[in-house]
């Protein structure tokens, strides 16, 4: 099943760029006018997509990392755009902090994959 909140990405240049994020919605339904908002929502299209395309094995120790990476590298995703857009330093310090224990996870998970080939 693809994941609930899969969005359309329309990667256009220009005015058409901005006419295409306009019909972007987020998965609440709302536009994904600002160019966070755009940012974010590829980002989870990204994300949902990755962990609904993850094989299914049936061992669950492969399934959990296979899932988990995409939706690391969505959390890394989002991170980034609050260090693009984000003002508030707080939040941008935790957004710090996320991508630095995120990327440090994808690479323990991808290790395990590698030493764990079925």
């Amino acid at each position: 099943m693809r994941g609930m909140f899969v969005l359309p990405v329309i990667f256009l240049l220009g005015a058409p760029g901005f006419a295409a994020a306009q019909q972007m919605a987020m998965p609440n339904g709302n536009p994904a006018s600002s160019p966070a908002d755009q940012n974010f929502a590829a980002g989870m299209s990204k994300m949902n997509n990755g962990m609904a395309d993850a094989p299914m094995t049936g061992n669950a120790d492969s399934d959990f990392v296979g899932m988990m990476i995409p939706h690391h590298q969505g959390a890394v995703a989002m991170a980034q755009t609050e260090l693009e857009y984000g003002k508030d330093p707080e939040l941008r310090k935790m957004a710090r902090d996320i991508i630095a224990a995120q990327d440090k996870e994808i690479a323990q998970m991808k290790h395990w994959q590698a030493t764990h080939k079925q």
